[in-house]
């Protein structure tokens, strides 16, 4: 197994050791981090900080793949499935803690998942559906609402800004938009023609 697909492993390896820290409630965390009125658990925290690096290994195993020409059959397969499994996680759990409408998260769990099949019946065709614009300004932004999420806001609620909600609003959006790119400009694959 090369580089880039140990890499994929690793981040889907770090999904329940991130969920653990997430919903888990352990005695010996000591007390939340507290700022007047601003309250961040250690285990949001470090929850936070994990998927930060799960979230930046996708680049990064990408990258190295394409670089050194290391594309494998697996990695296709591997790489956009730790995607969906890493934001799946991550927004069913923000769901439980109450920190996320679940029509946000089954609106950005669904589009994942048809694209993604999407893209499975573009490599039965034989072509490849690459990630587009909106699809790469969609992941980044759904990374920074997550992380607005996990931290309970920080820094923007000392400035009265509910950032987290704007973001996971936004990140809704382009989800959809991206979606709704992805099928009007694949079309051809939905009607059996390849072409």
């Amino acid at each position: 197994m090369n580089l880039p697909n140990r890499i994929t492993l690793a981040r889907i390896c770090l999904i329940p050791v991130m969920m653990i820290f997430l919903l888990v409630d352990f005695d010996f965390y000591p007390d939340p981090l507290v700022w007047n009125d601003f309250v961040l658990p250690y285990n949001q925290l470090i929850a936070a900080l994990i998927f930060i690096l799960a979230a930046s290994t996708d680049g990064i195993d990408g990258y190295l793949a394409r670089k050194n020409n290391m594309v494998t059959n697996l990695g296709k397969l591997l790489d956009p499935l730790a995607d969906k499994l890493l934001v799946a996680a991550i927004l069913i759990s923000l769901v439980e803690m109450g920190k996320c409408e679940s029509w946000i998260a089954v609106v950005i769990i669904s589009r994942e998942f048809a694209v993604t099949g999407l893209r499975q019946i573009a490599l039965l065709e034989g072509s490849v559906v690459a990630a587009g614009q909106s699809g790469k300004i969609k992941t980044v932004i759904q990374i920074v609402a997550i992380v607005a999420l996990l931290i309970n806001n920080f820094p923007f609620v000392f400035l009265g800004i509910p950032f987290d909600v704007i973001a996971i609003w936004a990140a809704a959006l382009i989800t959809i938009y991206s979606g709704i790119e992805y099928f009007v400009q694949n079309r051809h694959l939905l009607k059996g023609t390849g072409a």
